[in-house]
């Protein structure tokens, strides 16, 4: 169990992210929590559905957490879809098998609970899914390890569902250099043959955890819409995950989005609350343009109820993700990968209520919370 000034700081942090909150300047508006009556479509651009409290083997597949409460969380929370990851990610396991193994276990899943879930391959799933109050599981990769020297495998993996990919994750890769790669080299010739390969599979190409370089070659080489699935404003905190002006307005004009998470990359040094994600949305919206800002959390619905199993847990996450290579910087075992005052079944329309008072307008909003990735999705997944 962690020490006692673990949970007492827990306790501090919840206490400075309310005042934190209370902070952000109010605009009256006739409209707060209209968001939860008008119900939007929203969809996170990663994330996904998970019960935090429970205690999983270490091996469980990612929907081993799914169980009810983290469902009606999802549903009270308004969500239609998510960008779920599976495959390989990092480790030792072999990319390419353990990425057609993992989409085979998610597959399986899904027919086994089709009352709930629908396997998102183009975008009439997502309104499918909302119309029959079940969740669109959009299939995603958050590394291109698995595609190995060979860009048919786009088309193979295309062809079992894949419909988001990322080229890197945080180190380098055969494709690229990720956000923590110091070389910061860019995109490899095999990165070019694969993102014409991605363009030409009609799949989302996903620039989040690619390095500086890396993101504005692929920007470059894309012939279409891309985009940042997850991420933060470097102009506003300063850490690798972030993504520069240049890179985030590259992306605009090529008719994607940028997604901000929710995640520790929010703020330098502390925990960051829902001030700070506002400040990244604010920035991006002022950078990007209202059309080409989403959400995408980086994180599940359903909020933590025992801090000190939690921060056990984190604690050995932080280690294990430091020993092995892939940590960036800004993860720390002190600070929750979430943020503190804006977690649980209503965090979407408390974001929601916190941006009318700033002064958004209700048709922006809709735009952040799914809007904009439905455009995006609906032009890309053509064929």
């Amino acid at each position: 169990m962690p020490h006692r000034r673990d949970v007492l700081q827990f306790g501090g942090l919840m206490a400075a992210a309310g005042a934190a909150s209370l902070a952000l300047p109010f605009v009256a508006s006739a409209n707060v929590g209209d968001a939860r009556r008008r119900h939007p479509m929203v969809i996170d651009a990663l994330g996904g559905l998970g019960n935090p409290n429970l205690a999983e083997p270490a091996d469980a597949e990612d929907f081993a957490s799914i169980d009810a409460r983290a469902i009606a969380d999802g549903h009270a929370s308004g969500l239609c879809a998510f960008n779920q990851t599976l495959g390989y990610v990092s480790g030792p396991a072999e990319p390419f098998e353990y990425s057609i193994a993992s989409i085979a276990r998610w597959d399986d899943y899904l027919r086994r609970n089709p009352q709930t879930f629908i396997k998102v391959l183009g975008a009439a799933d997502i309104g499918a899914a909302r119309d029959s109050r079940r969740f669109g599981v959009i299939f995603g990769f958050q590394n291109g390890a698995m595609f190995g020297k060979d860009p048919s495998r786009v088309a193979t993996f295309a062809a079992l569902g894949l419909r988001i990919t990322q080229l890197t994750y945080n180190i380098r890769n055969q494709l690229g250099d990720g956000s923590m790669a110091p070389e910061n080299g860019g995109l490899t010739d095999l990165g070019r043959a694969m993102v014409a390969e991605i363009n030409r599979g009609n799949i989302i190409l996903d620039l989040s955890h690619s390095g500086q370089q890396t993101c504005l070659d692929a920007i470059a080489a894309s012939k279409g819409p891309l985009v940042i699935s997850h991420t933060g404003c470097r102009a506003v905190a300063d850490l690798p995950r972030n993504k520069t002006d240049q890179e985030l307005r590259g992306v605009a004009e090529k008719g994607g989005f940028v997604g901000i998470y929710f995640m520790p990359f929010l703020a330098i040094g502390r925990q960051p609350t829902a001030e700070d994600l506002i400040a990244h949305i604010e920035h991006a919206i002022q950078i990007c343009g209202e059309d080409h800002v989403a959400i995408g959390t980086d994180g599940v619905l359903s909020a933590v109820d025992d801090m000190p199993a939690y921060f056990a847990r984190l604690r050995i996450e932080v280690e294990h993700r430091k020993a092995s290579g892939i940590s960036a910087t800004g993860e720390r075992a002190d600070i929750v990968p979430f943020l503190p005052d804006l977690q649980g079944a209503d965090k979407f329309w408390r974001l929601a209520d916190l941006l009318e008072r700033r002064g958004h307008g209700q048709a922006r909003i809709d735009k952040l919370l799914g809007q904009n990735f439905l455009r995006c999705a609906e032009q890309i997944w053509r064929a």
